[in-house]
């Protein structure tokens, strides 16, 4: 009785006036303190959720999305450290952000660096573990991305925009995005997160090993995505920024 008391009264700080009928006749007005205090918190959380977003439209006009975002999607958890997933999405159907086309995008980013931030500790791939593998190897072993591995691919400069909006620099005074593939790969093989930018080819070599797929396999996924690629030095770059946490025998 008391859990089923609990998911009603749930629904009805969402916005649900008829959950609590089987209780209250009334409740509308005693509810609306938890409302307000709920849409406070989420608007809160998601304020602080994407700082490269409020660099770019400043603090009023993402406070006030942030609340109407929260109207339409209340968390569904209690914890709102991860809460707002679903906001870079919201934002492209958002017509205040129509004019803002690159705004999803630093969104997505920031959440992203969010999730690198909040996973587990894992120690890096040792160099040497790589190194000493015959080149047979590659096709019966997987490479593990770490635990805060996290990336995404644009269609434009993304990636390079989401950087030079970055604290402490001074935010550019354009946003002009370019029509150049890229990536943005974030890792945390110690305390600190750090970011670069990737093409094509290291994307799509990153998502191979993500799937599950052999080093093999995944560098021809990589020259697939980008014929010119440099497989040694791109694999050298994402093994040397921690990138990836083990080596898997494939069964």
């Amino acid at each position: 009785m008391r859990e089923a008391f609990h998911d009603r009264f749930l629904a009805a700080v969402a916005g649900d006036d008829a959950a609590l009928a089987p209780w209250c006749e009334t409740p509308q007005a005693g509810l609306s303190v938890y409302r307000n205090t709920m849409a406070k918190a989420c608007a809160d959380a998601l304020v602080a959720q994407f700082p490269t977003v409020e660099r770019v439209v400043g603090p009023a006009w993402l406070a006030a999305a942030a609340t109407a975002h929260a109207a339409v999607s209340p968390p569904r958890q209690g914890s709102l450290l991860t809460y707002g997933a679903a906001f870079p999405d919201w934002l492209r159907r958002f017509p205040p952000a129509a004019n803002l086309a690159f705004l999803p995008g630093l969104a997505q980013l920031d959440l992203l660096w969010t999730e690198a931030h909040l996973a587990a500790d894992a120690a890096p791939l040792d160099p040497e573990a790589v190194a000493g593998l015959p080149p047979d190897a590659f096709g019966t072993h997987a490479l593990v991305l770490h635990s805060a591995t996290r990336f995404a691919g644009f269609d434009d400069t993304t990636p390079r925009l989401w950087q030079a909006l970055q604290p402490p620099g001074e935010p550019p005074d354009a946003f002009e995005l370019e029509p150049e593939p890229q990536g943005l790969l974030f890792v945390r093989p110690g305390l600190d997160i750090a970011h670069q930018t990737i093409g094509p080819g290291a994307l799509a070599f990153l998502a191979a090993c993500r799937d599950g797929d052999s080093a093999a396999a995944a560098a021809a996924a990589g020259l697939a995505a980008e014929p010119c690629l440099d497989l040694s030095a791109t694999f050298a770059r994402l093994l040397a920024a921690g990138a990836f946490a083990a080596l898997r025998t494939l069964p």
